[in-house]
């Protein structure tokens, strides 16, 4: 009897005590549930002809599970539910995971109000970041241990029960840190890290401007960026009662968003930016420029406001000031170098165990707060990063 043949025999057994069809007995003294039990934890189950590693404990893989989902393009929470849903199963090079801890980003909001590019069918589960257990792993997804615990980008589908993600975006959390904090590593921790690090290029002496200092993203910068050296760190708010935010995270100074933003900023660092980290698309590229020092550079890695970019200034203005704009994209980068962001991950988590990066956590039970916190971050009222307990202990 094959392997397979053996296990589809299981499956059809599971619940008897007789022997199996062909008539022949299967391990004497194994009946019923223990029986399908032993071997569960032995056999590697078959899925649409792939092999998949499963976990032997109770209450492992199931058929449903409940989702965060949107049903379709809202401005607020009108469209969002709490709904049973199809669980996924783990495609090769792939892991399924039980989601402790489920992150809440921006790129929900964008993703609820329709914006382009961030969702491609209606209904739609949201969550770019999870941490939890392995579940399952699927053919080629080598090391990555079932039962293991492991933080994931998952870049949509996040919110719910039991999620796959890519095992090339999977990276185990090390003990001192816990689930919690690890699902605020994926999304804006490593956004951060690949801004200062990678795309920014910060170095020892540079003066930072940040945009949406306060929020997830820009809370995690100055860290980031001293350890690196003696930097000036300049943030930027949308509201008045963001600025102790700001400076709480770490900033020199902070202003609000508004008329004169560059003549402001200007007038405190003198001889202009080195790198402005601009989230708020093409709105304040003219301000962004204005404070930006010669050979000075600007990153765009979002689009807050929604809706179409603004045109471009004049290339003439490039030129003049030697300026280099550029953009980011995690999810962009995740498809095209996921190794990159992978490591980005690992060295956040190492942060945290060093005690080099402490996140503001605001835990949240349960999948039916999500909608809330989404709504928190669509007003700008958001305070720390918003983590939905999904599911479990940690």
């Amino acid at each position: 009897m094959s392997w397979i043949a053996i296990y589809q025999a299981l499956i059809s057994q599971r619940n008897a005590d007789t022997p199996f069809s062909d008539g022949s007995p299967f391990w004497p003294g194994f009946r019923g549930r223990s029986r399908f039990k032993l071997l569960s934890t032995i056999v590697e189950g078959w899925y649409g002809g792939h092999v998949i590693r499963r976990s032997s404990k109770v209450g492992g893989m199931s058929r449903m599970m409940n989702a965060l989902v949107f049903d379709k393009p809202a401005p607020d929470a009108s469209a969002t539910r709490v709904a049973r849903v199809p669980a996924p199963t783990p495609a090769p090079g792939q892991v399924a995971i039980a989601v402790s801890y489920a992150g809440i980003n921006f790129k929900d909001v964008m993703a609820r109000r329709g914006d382009p590019g961030y969702v491609d069918t209606w209904p739609f589960v949201p969550g770019l970041e999870v941490a939890g257990e392995v579940l399952a792993v699927g053919a080629g997804a080598d090391g990555v241990a079932v039962g293991s615990r492991v933080v994931a980008l998952t870049n949509a589908g996040g919110l719910a029960e039991q999620v796959v993600a890519d095992a090339e975006l999977v990276v185990p959390v090390p003990d001192g840190v816990s689930l919690a904090e690890a699902a605020a590593v994926p999304g804006g921790l490593t956004t951060a890290r690949l801004l200062v690090h990678d795309i920014g290029r910060v170095l020892s002496g540079d003066v930072i401007a940040v945009h949406s200092a306060s929020g997830a993203v820009g809370s995690a910068v100055p860290p980031l960026a001293r350890k690196i050296g003696d930097v000036t760190l300049v943030g930027i708010v949308g509201a008045a009662t963001r600025v102790e935010a700001a400076v709480q995270a770490g900033y020199d100074m902070a202003f609000v968003r508004g008329p004169g933003l560059a003549e402001s900023v200007r007038s405190e660092v003198g001889r202009g930016v080195d790198l402005v980290l601009d989230p708020q698309g093409t709105a304040w590229l003219d301000e962004d420029l204005a404070m930006l020092r010669p050979s000075g550079r600007i990153v765009v890695f979002g689009n807050a406001g929604g809706g179409a970019f603004d045109a471009l200034p004049p290339i003439g203005r490039f030129f003049g000031s030697n300026a280099a704009v550029g953009g980011f994209s995690l999810a962009a980068l995740s498809a095209a170098e996921p190794a990159r962001v992978r490591d980005a991950m690992s060295q956040v988590l190492r942060h945290m165990v060093d005690g080099d990066l402490v996140t503001n956590l605001n835990i949240l039970r349960g999948l039916e707060m999500a909608a809330r916190a989404q709504e928190h971050l669509a007003e700008g009222s958001g305070t720390g990063k918003y983590v939905i307990h999904v599911a479990g202990d940690d």
